[in-house]
């Protein structure tokens, strides 16, 4: 609950020291120490397994270390790793300023805050596509950046969504397909598919739920595994379904088109007030998995 209350308050201020910035530091000199033939799939392995070991035992330790000072050092310790862990303000207040910036300075400043969030190229999108583009992006990053660490927070405590975020950090910056990471960061990218396979259907569901949608669930079943990803279709999905419109299509990627498929069936024109229903419905997927936990816990006591 403090972790949670802490997000939902102050968010992620940018000038806060955050685990993840380190976890960044230690893939990048590990990237570039390791990722050279022969061997880069191998090599790739290796440091995945390494950081994903390191940061569990590291998280247990520490964790272990101020419980037995005392149980309320553990308690903030936790509070804030939780803190750490979430990135649900964050990721909605990115949202919402791309929509405002979009609404009230323009289609290129639009274009340039989108640029902040999302890996396409933006310099051509219209305000159509910078509409769907933030709406695909909060879908896929509230399973990535919020359930999904609440969800291995419940299994395995701060440990365990410390190591899914150090997972989700290493696909983020070597999980490409690219000539430099295809081998060196392949492994990274399959452990990312795994840790998220529960928890992106786990937030589809949740997101159907809490909205009341049944033609959510009807997309999540039709549209959900359309996706280039095994996983980022299904809160697509599911979004598409509450709002009823249509997610995918090309898009250029690094410089080189890439042909998503559609997800959804009504290609209809996405309104700057939308944004407060996705905005509602992103709040009320994280309570809702708060609120599984804490029941969970309850029950366990």
């Amino acid at each position: 609950m403090l972790g949670y209350l802490l997000d939902l308050l102050i968010g992620d201020p940018e000038k806060l020291p955050h685990p993840i910035r380190i976890f960044g530091n230690l893939i990048y000199k590990g990237e570039h120490l390791l990722n050279k033939p022969p061997h880069n799939f191998l090599k790739g392995m290796l440091l995945a397994l390494t950081l994903c070991l390191l940061t569990y035992f590291s998280f247990r330790l520490l964790g272990d270390g101020l419980l037995w000072l005392h149980p309320y050092l553990y308690v903030f310790f936790s509070g804030m790793m939780v803190f750490y862990g979430l990135a649900n303000k964050g990721l909605i207040d990115e949202g919402r300023a791309v929509f405002q910036v979009l609404h009230g300075h323009g289609l290129e400043a639009g274009r340039k805050q989108l640029s902040r969030i999302v890996g396409r190229d933006t310099s051509h999108l219209s305000s159509q596509q910078i509409r769907i583009a933030v709406l695909e992006t909060m879908s896929e990053n509230l399973s990535d950046g919020v359930i999904a660490p609440l969800f291995y927070y419940a299994l395995a405590g701060v440990p365990g969504m410390m190591t899914y975020k150090m997972i989700n950090t290493m696909d983020s910056m070597i999980g490409y397909r690219s000539e430099r990471y295809e081998h060196f960061g392949k492994f990274a990218a399959r452990l990312d598919d795994i840790a998220n396979f529960i928890p992106s259907r786990l937030t589809a569901l949740l997101m159907a739920l809490v909205s009341l949608s049944w033609k959510s669930l009807v997309f999540i079943y039709k549209y959900g595994n359309r996706h280039k990803s095994p996983n980022a279709g299904y809160p697509e999905a599911a979004l598409a379904g509450i709002l009823h419109c249509r997610f995918g299509g090309p898009n250029i990627y690094h410089g080189v088109l890439v042909d998503k498929p559609y997800i959804g069936d009504q290609n209809r024109i996405i309104e700057h007030q939308e944004i407060d229903r996705v905005v509602r419905i992103n709040h009320l997927t994280c309570l809702a998995m708060v609120v599984i936990i804490l029941s969970l816990s309850f029950l366990w006591l």
